[in-house]
C-alpha cells in the first residue's frame, strides 16, 4: 500500500510527463520553433527566411549619383571630346563612339560626322525613320527628339537624340544620343546635357559634312 508521500511523488512525475508531451506536440506543429508565429525574433538570431533581392536600377538613373570623366574620340586630325559618366566603357571608337554602363542598361553615343541639315530637320527625319514597336514621340524641342518604344528583349526603352549646331542652327555639327528606360528620364537628361555642356569640337577648316 502506497504511503501519502509515495502518492504525491507519483502525481508529480505524471504531471511532468504530460507537460513534456504537450511541449513536444507544440514543437511538431510549429516546425520545431517554439516562437513560431511571433515577429520578435531575439537579437542575435538570424532569420533563415530568404529576403527578396532588389531589382537593379529599379528606381531609375538618378542624376545625383553620376560622376564624369573626359572622353576623346573622332579622328586624329579632328578630335572631339566630351564628358561621359565614369565607368561607362567605350564599345566603339572613331567618329561614332558609343559608351555603355557595366550593366548594359544605359548608353551614350556620338556621331561626329555632322550634317548640312538643320537640327530640326534631322529631328523630323529621325522620328520618321524609327521602326520600333510602340514607338511614341514625346517631344521635339530645341533640336532634341525624345521618344519611347518597346524592345523585344529589353522591354520599354527611352531615347533622347540631340543635334548640336555651331552656326546658329543652319547645319548640325554633332549628334548625341542617350538611351535607357522610361524611369531613367531624369538621369538621361542629365547625361545628355552634361555631354552638351562639356563638348569640345575642332575648328572647322572646310565643310566636308554629308547632306
Amino acid at each position: 500500500m502506497l504511503t501519502p508521500r509515495h502518492q504525491a511523488l507519483l502525481m508529480t512525475l505524471a504531471g511532468m510527463t504530460v507537460g513534456v508531451a504537450v511541449f513536444g506536440a507544440v514543437l511538431a506543429i510549429n516546425g520545431g520553433n517554439p516562437l513560431a508565429g511571433h515577429d520578435d525574433t531575439p537579437a542575435g538570431i538570424v532569420n533563415s527566411q530568404p529576403t527578396p533581392s532588389s531589382t537593379p536600377h529599379g528606381d531609375g538613373l538618378q542624376p545625383g549619383s553620376l560622376t564624369y570623366v573626359t572622353a576623346t574620340f573622332g579622328t586624329d586630325d579632328k578630335p572631339v571630346s566630351a564628358e561621359v559618366p565614369a565607368g561607362w566603357k567605350s564599345t566603339q571608337d572613331g567618329t561614332r563612339p558609343r559608351f555603355l554602363d557595366p550593366t548594359g542598361v544605359w548608353t551614350i553615343r556620338f556621331d561626329t560626322r555632322g550634317s548640312k541639315q538643320t537640327p530640326d530637320q534631322l529631328v523630323d527625319a529621325r522620328a520618321r525613320s524609327i521602326d520600333e514597336r510602340d514607338f511614341k514621340k514625346i517631344s521635339t524641342d530645341n533640336g532634341t527628339l525624345v521618344y519611347t518604344y518597346v524592345d523585344q528583349a529589353r522591354g520599354p526603352r527611352m531615347g533622347l537624340s540631340r543635334w548640336v549646331s555651331t552656326d546658329g542652327g543652319q547645319t548640325s555639327a554633332i549628334e548625341i544620343t542617350v538611351g535607357g528606360r522610361p524611369q531613367d528620364r531624369a538621369g538621361l537628361e542629365e547625361v545628355l546635357q552634361h555631354a552638351t555642356d562639356t563638348l569640345k569640337l575642332p575648328v572647322a577648316d572646310g565643310d566636308t559634312r554629308p547632306n
